[in-house]
C-alpha cells in the first residue's frame, strides 16, 4: 500500500509556514535534531522565509512540532497540516526524518535529485492541508551507487538506509545485506590444515581453491554447523544491535560432492538441500542465545531452487538473487522466457518462507558506462519483488565506481521506487529529466526511448554482463545516439546543465568505442580522446566491475 494522503479541504497561505516556529519534544533524538534542521532549511529555500526555533523541548507557542515515538514503526510516519500549524511524528530512529522530506517533497515540490542537484521550485501561493501516513513496505533499502556512500545525507533524503551509521541520520537499518559469508565463520586459513575435512569435496579431492572468498563448507558435515554457530553466536555477542546475519555459500560453484552432501541434494533435488540444511543447524543453535536474529542465506547460483522437502527454519531468510535474468523485460514478464525459471522460485520460496529478500542487478557489471536498456523494468522489478512478499531489496550497481551511466537518473528511480514501490516510475523518470537537463531534457528523453525501442523491437535478452551487441546496439543507431545528444548539448542553456548533459553523453562514447561506429581511424581516436576526456572530467573511476577506469583509458590509448 502506498502513501496514504488525505485532503482535508482546508488550506493555508504558503507564507504563513516561515513564520511558524518549529519545536521539538522533549528527548529527541540527534536524527529528529537534524529533521529539523532539514525541515527549517527546506522551508526557508522554498519560501525565503526560515522558521525560527523553539527552545528544545518545549512545544509552547510553536506551530509545528516533531514528535518522535517508540511506538511506532522505525521508519513510520504520520503528517497533520491544519490552519493552525504542522504536526510530524515518527517512529525512531528514522521516521520524523523520513516525514519531514515527504513533507517538503509533497507539500512544497522540492525533489532531491542528485548528491549535487536539490530542485527547490518557487514558492506556491497556497497549500492544502491534510494528513499523510506511511509505514514503508521494504525494511532494507539499497540502491547500490557509490554516491550514496560517498555522500550518506543525499542518501538519507532518498530514503537509502544502509549506508550510514551517522546518528544524526538515523543511523542504519540493524539489518545486514545477505551475501557471501561462510569463509568468515569457518575461515581456511584456521582450519584447513587441521580439518580439510571441514571443506567441500570437489573434483575426488577437499578444494582449497580461495576464489570467491575461500572454498565452499562440506554443508553436511554437523561439525561445520556447530563451528559456525559459534563463530556467528561470538559476532552477535559483540553486536547485540544487529537484527540477521548472513550465514551463506562462496560466490562460487565448487560446491560439496561428497556422499553425505550428494545423498541430500539429489533427495531435495537440488544443491540447496544440503546448503539449507546447514543453514537450518546453524540457525537452531543461534535462536536460544539471540531470539531477535534471523539467520539470513542466498538462493543464488546453483541454490535458487527450492528443495522438495526441507523448509527453512522460522528465524531464516531466503534472498533470491535474479543474476541469470533478463534486465529489458520485467522479471514477471510472461513473454520472456529468460525469467521463468526466477518467478517459478520466487513464488515457490514464499509458499515456504515469511522472510523473502532479493538481490537483483540493475548495472553492466561488464562495462558500467555502456547503455543498459533496463530503464522500463525497473518499476515493474520493484513491485513485483512487493507482490511476492519481499521484504527487503538491495538492487546491485555501480557501486564501486562513480559516473556509470545515467547514475543519478538510475539512483534517483531507484531509490524513489524502493522507498514507494507505487510511484509511477515513468513519471518519475521523466520529472527527473525535465528538473536535471531542463530545456536539453527533451532530446535525452528521445534517447532514451530510442535505446529502449530498440531493444524491444530486436528481441534482446541481456543479463547483467552482456556486450553491446547483446543489448542491441550497432554502429547505426550510436550515430544516431550522439545526435540526440548534439541537440541536447546545442539546448543546454549554462555550464551547469552542459556538464550533466556531457556527463550522460560518455554512454554514447563508449557505445561508439564498441561498435566501432565511425569507421574512419581518425575519427575513431577523436572519440576515444573525448571519451577519456568527459570520463576522467566528471569523475568516472571504473570502467567495469573489475578495472579500473584509467587502466582502460591506457588500453584504448594502446589500440588507437
Amino acid at each position: 500500500m502506498g502513501i496514504q494522503r488525505t485532503v482535508s479541504g482546508a488550506e493555508i497561505e504558503a507564507s504563513a509556514l516561515g513564520g511558524w516556529r518549529v519545536a521539538l519534544t522533549a528527548g529527541a533524538t540527534p536524527a529528529e535534531e537534524y529533521a529539523a534542521q532539514e525541515l527549517r532549511d527546506g522551508i526557508g529555500q522554498c519560501l525565503g522565509c526560515r522558521p525560527a526555533a523553539a527552545a528544545t523541548g518545549s512545544t509552547e507557542g510553536a506551530q509545528i512540532v516533531l514528535a518522535g515515538s517508540d511506538r511506532m514503526g522505525e521508519e513510520e510516519f504520520r503528517i497533520d497540516l491544519g490552519p493552525q500549524g504542522l504536526h510530524i511524528a515518527g517512529g525512531r530512529p528514522r521516521g520524523v526524518l523520513y516525514g519531514v522530506y515527504q513533507f517538503l517533497e509533497d507539500v512544497l515540490g522540492i525533489r532531491y535529485l542528485a548528491w549535487h542537484h536539490t530542485h527547490v521550485p518557487g514558492p506556491p501561493a497556497r497549500i492544502a492541508c491534510g494528513t499523510w501516513a506511511y509505514s514503508p513496505p521494504f525494511s532494507f533499502r539499497w540502491s547500490f551507487y557509490r554516491e550514496n556512500a560517498d555522500y550518506p545525507d543525499f542518501a538519507a533524503r532518498l530514503r537509502v538506509n544502509t549506508v550510514s551509521d551517522e546518528a544524526r541520520l538515523g543511523g542504519r537499518t540493524p539489518q545486514n545485506l545477505i551475501n557471501h559469508s561462510v569463509h568468515d565463520w569457518v575461515p581456511f586459513e584456521r582450519y584447513g590444515d587441521r580439518h580439510r575435512e571441514y571443506y567441500a569435496l570437489f573434483e575426488g579431492q577437499r578444494d582449497t581453491d580461495t576464489h570467491g572468498g575461500g572454498p565452499q563448507l562440506c554443508v553436511a558435515n554437523p561439525e561445520v554447523a556447530e563451528v559456525a554457530a559459534r563463530a556467528v553466536i561470538a559476532h552477535l555477542d559483540a553486536h547485540p544491535h544487529l537484527r540477521n546475519i548472513s550465514v551463506s555459500q562462496a560466490d562460487t560453484a565448487r560446491y560439496c560432492h561428497c556422499e553425505a552432501c550428494e545423498a541430500v541434494n539429489e533427495r531435495e533435488g537440488t544443491p540447496m538441500g544440503a546448503n539449507l540444511l546447514f543453514v537450518n543447524a546453524v540457525a537452531e543453535l543461534v535462536e536460544p542465545v539471540h531470539p531477535r536474529v534471523k539467520v539470513g542465506t542466498l538462493a543464488y547460483w546453483y541454490t535458487r531452487q527450492r528443495p522438495r522437502q526441507l523448509r527453512p527454519h522460522p528465524n531464516v531468510q531466503i534472498q533470491l538473487c535474479s543474476i541469470e535474468c533478463c534486465t529489458v523485460h520485467a522479471i514477471d514478464d510472461p513473454a520472456c522466457t529468460r525469467n521463468r525459471e526466477f518467478c517459478r522460485d520466487m513464488d515457490e520460496w514464499a509458499q515456504v518462507c515469511q522472510d523473502i529478500w532479493v538481490w537483483n542487478y540493475n548495472t553492466n557489471f561488464r562495462a558500467y558506462d555502456l547503455p543498459l536498456p533496463n530503464l522500463r523494468s525497473i518499476g515493474p522489478n520493484v513491485r513485483y519483488f512487493l507482490r511476492s512478499g519481499a521484504k527487503g531489496v538491495f538492487m546491485q550497481a555501480n557501486g564501486d565506481g562513480r559516473t556509470g551511466e545515467l547514475c543519478d537518473l538510475r539512483n534517483y528511480l531507484i531509490g524513489r521506487l524502493l522507498w514507494d514501490p507505487e510511484a509511477d516510475d515513468q513519471a518519475l523518470l521523466h520529472q527527473f529529466a525535465e528538473l536535471h537537463y531542463g530545456p536539453a531534457s527533451g532530446p535525452i528523453l528521445d534517447y532514451i526511448a530510442m535505446l529502449h525501442d530498440n531493444a524491444e523491437a530486436r528481441g534482446v535478452h541481456p543479463n547483467c554482463f552482456p556486450s553491446a551487441t547483446e543489448v542491441g546496439l550497432d554502429a547505426q543507431l550510436v550515430r544516431r545516439a550522439m545526435e540526440h545528444f548534439d541537440r541536447a548539448l546545442a539546448a543546454a542553456p549554462d555550464a551547469q546543465i552542459r556538464g550533466r548533459v556531457e556527463r550522460a553523453w560518455i554512454s554514447a562514447h563508449r557505445a561508439a568505442i564498441e561498435t566501432q561506429a565511425w569507421a574512419d581511424a581518425a575519427e575513431q581516436r577523436c572519440i576515444v580522446e573525448r571519451y577519456i576526456e568527459l570520463a576522467r572530467r566528471h569523475g568516472m573511476t571504473r570502467a567495469s566491475e573489475g578495472r579500473p577506469a584509467e587502466d582502460f583509458f591506457a588500453t584504448l590509448h594502446q589500440e588507437a
